[in-house]
């Protein structure tokens, strides 16, 4: 019988502390994408490189899993007549159960979830304007939720899709420890060069170091590649503020995939699949788990198949990567439209067991983070060895920083 596993109730946050000086904190990117420095963390050794240089290091017969949503214009500033300013920040749509992408695609009027600076001068009901050229924006506050504001968009020309209102009268959003206000390079710096799917307000952030160049020598080498999606919520920068981490309630983040996406995977799973990013790395492994779901239930609804954060470690893994995998294709075949949508809230921590996931390409993570526990999680203890090296020898971190390639020395898949 296969066990579960237990949820790690003693993770504690300050087993996932460092200190980062300021000055370590990359507040612009390299001129050259792929010029960023590479720690290569191989069977518990470590090796210095460049992006450049991955098709060289990478290990043979590898899969690279790329996230490809796109960054949204997600910061908007309205003037009230009065003079005062205030700024919305689009989280997700208010009702999300046809996804993001349909809901970029909306047209004339949207309601979204929102963060609001300077609530306290909107009054509900009371609406904002936006003109820029011939478009003109309202905004109108229609009520609150204990973590969001509700706002309802309405805008002329009503047949523009919302995804080109955003783009026009929007700003990209910085992650707030870069402590600057978004410039014109960040439009493009911003954003990953493969970026296709709209919806997420950071950016997955280890994709920023490629450039055409450099997959198309990946390509040369053998290296394959699929893309998947999943949008980036601004939670990802929410901070744990529980030292017991199991009490941290992680945030959701929108998966949308297509049948052929998850059809490619399965045929690619005997390659060593390695995540660029933790976002891609959270989208492969709830993959497996929703397949599981299915295997329980395979009448499951779209409303029902969603992932908790604890569903995995509640759960007996009873199925390989591929079964569960097989399930869930069988499942989005039956969907109308051939996509799975799904949110998931998936919480990786020391102990959890990877079901998918070979190997990590990842930038360097704030302290008492989740993604630094998702690390942990990965290559244990050693993270503090690794993180150690970097700070010593002038990596540069976060968004805009440098980054890492983790290949831990066992094969971290089920075994059956």
């Amino acid at each position: 019988m296969i066990k579960k596993t237990q949820i790690p109730d003693g993770a504690m946050l300050s087993d996932f502390g460092y200190e980062l000086p300021d000055e370590k904190i990359a507040r612009y990117p390299l001129d050259q994408r792929e010029k960023s420095k590479l720690l290569i963390w191989r069977n518990g050794q470590l090796k210095e490189g460049l992006f450049e240089e991955l098709p060289e290091v990478l290990p043979n017969n590898s899969l690279l899993v790329f996230n490809n949503s796109r960054v949204i214009e997600a910061r908007i500033k309205f003037q009230k007549p009065t003079g005062g300013q205030i700024e919305i920040f689009c989280l997700r749509p208010n009702d999300g159960k046809y996804g993001i992408h349909n809901a970029m695609e909306q047209t004339g009027k949207v309601l979204w979830n929102c963060l609001i600076g300077g609530s306290s001068k909107w009054k509900q009901n009371q609406i904002l304007k936006k003109q820029i050229g011939e478009t003109i924006l309202e905004a109108r506050f229609v009520g609150k939720n204990t973590d969001y504001f509700i706002i309802e968009f309405s805008w002329t020309p009503a047949f523009l899709p919302f995804e080109f209102v955003l783009n026009q009268m929007g700003l990209i959003p910085l992650p707030p420890y870069l402590n600057r206000t978004a410039e014109i390079s960040d439009t493009e710096r911003y954003q990953t060069i493969y970026a296709r799917e709209s919806g997420s307000v950071a950016a997955p952030t280890a994709g920023l170091h490629f450039t055409k160049t450099l997959l198309g020598s990946l390509s040369e080498e053998g290296v394959d590649s699929i893309y998947l999606t999943l949008h980036v919520g601004a939670g990802t920068f929410l901070p744990v503020k529980n030292e017991n981490v199991s009490e941290h309630r992680m945030h959701e983040e929108f998966i949308e995939l297509n049948l052929e996406s998850v059809e490619r995977l399965i045929s690619k799973l005997k390659k060593t699949i390695i995540a660029v990013g933790t976002t891609s790395l959270r989208t492969l492994e709830t993959l497996y788990w929703l397949g599981l779901m299915v295997s329980k239930n395979e009448n499951i609804t779209s409303a029902e198949l969603s992932l908790d954060q604890w569903f995995a470690y509640e759960s007996a893994a009873e199925l390989s990567a591929e079964e569960s995998l097989k399930l869930l294709v069988s499942w989005i075949d039956k969907q109308p439209n051939k996509k799975l949508i799904t949110k998931t809230q998936l919480f990786i921590l020391p102990g959890y067991q990877f079901k998918i996931v070979d190997g990590l390409i990842t930038n360097f993570h704030q302290p008492y983070s989740t993604l630094l526990m998702l690390v942990s999680a990965l290559i244990g203890p050693d993270w503090k060895t690794a993180y150690s090296f970097a700070l010593k020898n002038d990596y540069r971190f976060l968004s805009y920083g440098d980054g890492c390639l983790f290949l831990p020395n066992e094969k971290l898949k089920m075994s059956l």
